[in-house]
């Protein structure tokens, strides 16, 4: 009698079990197989993909005006009708960077005699370091220059293709690609600074000025642009190195040694990253100066605003600019009250008279540079000259009819390399 108790009472558990088991599978609780599992019937969930930003129409260029040579990239200041050149780096590192939004400029400058009056020094770098938290390092140097076999110049350069040093530091390649080296203990005698970075650019370059239509070469006024390009190496500061990657220009200028220091007032340059991955470039320079006079001339013969939305492959150029500064600030009040630097400058850019293709879309750039953290360098008597390089925030939108008549509208936000000048004679 108590076996079939016994066995009566494993029955009655084994089947609560089983059942507790199907309550449980079937409330979700208990995985099952795929093959017993209750599978309740739902329509898929569609994800909606953002639309892609709008892309605003683009310059036809003549393929003269972006191609060069490796005799181009080489030194022209060894001509007798050239007295000035120089070879300009800048890049914005990104977020994949040990210095996330950061600025750095580098610039090997061979100057006219007369530009520092009285120094004696014609022979300029520039390397800054900036950072988005006030952070700053480098500055600005001019030395000597020597001739003969018992003083070198400072600054030396060879040809074809980049070939240029200024003691330690030094630049070479040839387009697409350079590597940059930067290493100098009198740029910023408070902090080491080891800087070692390749520039590769995907696209052509763009000649911004040429005073031959055809080989430019030979100009004695001439620039060019890369746009966009990939920029890979190490910052070292104090002894820590960082690795940086980012998107930066190559640019290269020589001038005539018929241009003299009074023909240009002063200038303003800023290489800017935006943030949606495109890229601007503005230049202009002036024949008035606006140390004496606030007001701005609206005529800017020598201005230059080209936007790329693929790293240079094409370009936006729009040859019609009003470029006002807002505010200026006095480098010295006390020692010298004339000289006044860009503390905000304001463009507004559209296709010029002699551009009807791209002027049919209406495209139009309002765009607003705001230096935020800078080096300032001020000549004093005799030279008259002060120089702000360093990082500025970007704002802006641009606006345009597609070719649907539709009008389109991108907002920008982005981060430039600057350098004004400002010159009293």
């Amino acid at each position: 009698m108590n076996i079939e108790l016994k066995k009566i009472d494993a029955i009655i558990v084994v089947a609560l079990i089983v059942i507790s088991g199907f309550v449980l599978a079937y409330a979700g609780y208990w995985d099952v197989q795929d093959d017993y599992k209750f599978k309740p019937i739902s329509d898929p969930i569609i994800y909606e993909e953002a639309e892609p930003e709008p892309i605003p129409p683009n310059s036809q260029i003549p393929s003269l005006l972006r191609a060069i040579s490796p005799e181009d990239e080489g030194k022209h200041f060894h001509k007798a009708s050239i007295n000035r050149e120089w070879w300009y780096y800048t890049a914005v590192f990104d977020e994949s960077s040990e210095l996330p939004g950061w600025a750095v400029s580098i610039s090997f400058n061979h100057m006219a005699w007369g530009d520092l009056l009285g120094t004696l020094k014609p022979d300029l770098m520039i390397v800054t370091l900036h950072g988005p938290n006030g952070e700053e390092y480098g500055g600005l140097i001019n030395k000597e220059r020597g001739f003969g076999l018992l003083k070198q110049p400072t600054l030396e350069a060879d040809t074809p293709g980049v070939s240029v040093t200024f003691e330690k530091s030094w630049a070479e390649g040839l387009a697409p690609q350079w590597h940059v080296h930067v290493e100098d203990e009198d740029i910023d005698e408070e902090h080491e600074i080891i800087i070692d970075l390749e520039f590769f650019a995907p696209s052509d370059p763009y000649w911004t000025f040429g005073s031959r239509a055809l080989q430019k070469t030979k100009s004695t006024l001439a620039s060019y642009t890369f746009f966009g390009c990939n920029v890979t190496g190490t910052v070292r500061l104090d002894g820590v190195e960082h690795t940086v990657t980012g998107s930066g220009y190559h640019e290269h200028t020589w001038t005539p040694i018929t241009m003299l220091k009074g023909f240009i007032k002063e200038w303003d340059w800023c290489q800017i990253t935006l943030d949606n991955g495109w890229n601007i470039y503005y230049s202009n320079y002036k024949l008035k100066s606006t140390i004496l006079d606030s007001k701005e001339t609206k005529f800017n013969p020598l201005g230059t605003l080209i936007l790329t939305t693929d790293n240079g492959k094409t370009l936006t150029v729009l040859e019609d600019i009003d470029a006002t500064i807002k505010k200026s600030e006095k480098f010295d009040d006390k020692i010298f009250l004339h000289v006044k630097m860009p503390k905000s400058i304001s463009i507004s850019a559209k296709p010029g008279v002699i551009q009807p293709l791209i002027k049919s879309y209406n495209i139009e750039l309002d765009l607003n540079i705001q230096p935020e953290n800078t080096y300032d360098k001020l000549w004093r008597l005799p030279t008259y000259t002060g120089m702000k390089i360093g990082r500025s925030s970007i704002t802006g939108k641009l606006t345009w009819n597609d070719v649907e008549g539709i009008s389109q509208e991108v907002e920008l936000e982005g981060i430039g390399s600057t350098w004004s000048m400002r010159a009293l004679v």
